[in-house]
Parts: structure tokens; sequence; C-alpha cells
């Protein structure tokens, strides 16, 4: 198992932070830094920006918006940064959600399923340098009434093939990032509930007769270091009840699904409710500290230690990290003491 690093999004006042947190990441042999974005920061820029500062470590997004850019214009990208980056970047999609989906990118959130299949076929057969003909549901190219043309994608990236990655939730979205990907990027990854997950993607790759091997499961997980576990559980509560209470609508919201298919239905639903009556700090107290301790890694380090032993017996491959809690030099010491943990708890690549 490696670790990695998630920074979230960019320009909430820690981008000088998170920087340093990237360069120290780098030094310690950290297998990829990762950037999100949502309707603020753009992760292209800010992937360019950490590899011109950082020589070896990987760098990812977590994700790309699907509704937010052609799939062209996503290859485009891909191969812009795996070239500046001299072979470095990963290429994370993600379908977003319906709120952000059609309120923000003016893209209708249908058939999400068909949307990204189609999206990503069209993303390989460009970074693959062929003609860039498609006709699909979604994507037609070249317009067939109009003066286009089959073009081929100029760049030519440091390798042959860029890894992609699929934000996956729910169980046909899982298996499509086993049939169609390379890894899986995870949220509330729980290694007691990873069997019912992973038989997804297995699902997946047994449909282009693959199997798990050589497959990256990589979940993000919080880590908050601590004597008190309900101190160090109290930053997450936040950052869960968001995802469980605020992310998309009442009817259509896949994080509060995965809780309730994780046994947590009472407490989703509590969470939810509070939540989008707008009373946060009741919707962060709602979340169950069992939950929060599942999907996190908390308290003092040889509990977390031991605790990542579960994680690569589950089939995690990648363990990105992400340190929610203190100062620039506190989080600093969290990356360097994981990088200690794993090395000590002997599952570590």
């Amino acid at each position: 198992m490696r670790l990695g690093l998630n920074l979230g999004y960019w320009g909430m006042g820690n981008d000088a932070e998170n920087l340093a947190l990237a360069r120290v990441a780098d030094e310690l042999g950290y297998s990829v830094v990762w950037v999100a974005e949502a309707y603020g920061s753009d992760a292209p820029s800010v992937l360019s920006w950490i590899a011109a500062q950082t020589t070896q470590i990987d760098i990812g997004s977590a994700v790309f918006q699907i509704p937010g850019r052609t799939p062209a214009n996503t290859a485009m990208t891909a191969a812009t940064l795996d070239t500046l980056s001299g072979g470095r970047f990963r290429l994370g999609l993600g379908v977003s959600g319906p709120q952000v989906s059609e309120g923000w990118h003016g893209v209708r959130f249908a058939k999400p399923l068909t949307r990204t299949r189609e999206y990503t076929e069209i993303v390989k057969k460009a970074l693959r340098r062929e003609r860039l003909t498609y006709d699909g549901e979604f994507f037609t190219l070249p317009l067939p009434d109009g003066p286009g043309k089959a073009l081929t994608l100029t760049v030519h990236p440091v390798r042959e093939h860029i890894p992609m990655y699929l934000a996956a939730i729910g169980p046909k979205n899982l298996e499509l990032a086993g049939e169609l990907f390379d890894g899986w990027l995870a949220i509330f990854y729980s290694p007691e509930f990873a069997p019912e997950l992973l038989a997804s993607i297995e699902a997946g790759r047994q449909k282009v007769g693959r199997t798990l091997a050589g497959f990256d499961v990589v979940p993000t997980v919080p880590v908050v270091i601590g004597d008190d576990l309900a101190s160090c559980a109290e930053p997450l509560r936040a950052y869960a009840s968001l995802y469980i209470g605020g992310m998309g609508s009442r009817e259509q919201n896949f994080y509060n699904r995965l809780a309730v298919r994780m046994g947590y239905d009472q407490a989703a639903q509590e969470v939810q409710d509070r939540y989008l009556e707008r009373d946060y700090a009741g919707a962060g107290a709602a979340v169950p500290m069992d939950f929060i301790d599942n999907t996190s890694l908390i308290g003092p380090p040889e509990r977390i230690r031991d605790r990542l032993a579960a994680y690569a017996e589950s089939g995690v491959t990648t363990l990105t990290i992400a340190s929610y809690a203190g100062s620039l030099e506190e989080r600093v010491a969290t990356i360097r003491t994981m990088a200690e943990l794993l090395e000590q708890s002997g599952v570590g690549e």
C-alpha cells in the first residue's frame, strides 16, 4: 500500500500551506497528490503549479468534472499536464452532482452512466492520437451537418497510457469504474464495508476479462492524530455532515445513500434533515462517532498504525490522506507521521 495526499480545493486561504504540504509529501516519497474542483478553483491550474514545484510525486485530478469540459478538452488538458510534469499526471473523472452540473455548468444531469461511458471512450481515443470520430447519444464528432473535421491531438503525452480513475459510489458506477478505468477514487471508505463495493468493481473487471490485480483502489481518508478520540473526530463532523446532508437534494444525494447502505439509515436521515434546515451544528453532531471512526484514521499514532493493516487487507493500494485539523506545522507533522506509521505497519509497498 502506498500513500497519497488530497489537498482538496484551492483558493480557501490555504494556498501557500497546501503547496508546502505537497512539497513535504514529495520529499517523503508519497505516491501522488490529488486536487479537487467544484465551483471555485479549477484543478488543472493548481496541478500545473504543484508539478512545477515538485520533482517526483504524481499529480492527480480528484476530480475533473465531466459536465465542466468537453471530452476533447479533457484529453488536451491531460496530455498537456502529463507533458509539463514529465509523465506524472493521473486523470480522475467524476460526474459531479445535479446541483453543480445543472446549476453551474448548465448540463442536464441525465443518464450519468451513459454520459460517463461515452466521455471516457472519447478521451481515450483522443489520447491514443486517433482521428476523433464518435457517434453516441450525448456526443457526436464531428457534427454531421457542418464544416467540422475529424482531428487528431497534436500533443504527444510523455507516456503511452495516462492512468484514468473514476470517482464512484453507486453499484453501477462502481462497475463502470472496474470496466473502463485503471483505478477508483473512493470517499467514506470503510474497510469493513469494502467487500460490497469491491464486488461491483470486480464485476466490471470481469466484463473485460480482468481481475482486481493492478487496479488502484484509492480512498481519501481524513487523518487527525491525538489522544482523545472525540476531540479528533470533532473537526470531521462538518465535513461528513456537508456530504451526507448537503451534497445534493433530499431526493438525490449519493453520499447519503452510501451512508444508508452502510447501515446508518436513521443517522443519515437526521443529518440530512438538520442540514437542509440549516442547523449545521446539529447536523454535525448527528453524525455517528462510529461512522467517523470507521471511515477515518483518528486517535493516537499506535491506534492509527494498527488500523492501516485493515485498509491494506481490504484491498486499498493507495491510501490518500487528508489533513483537516491544526496549523501548518501540525499538518506537516501528520504527513510525516503517516509515512513513519506506514513503514512501521509493514503494509507499505
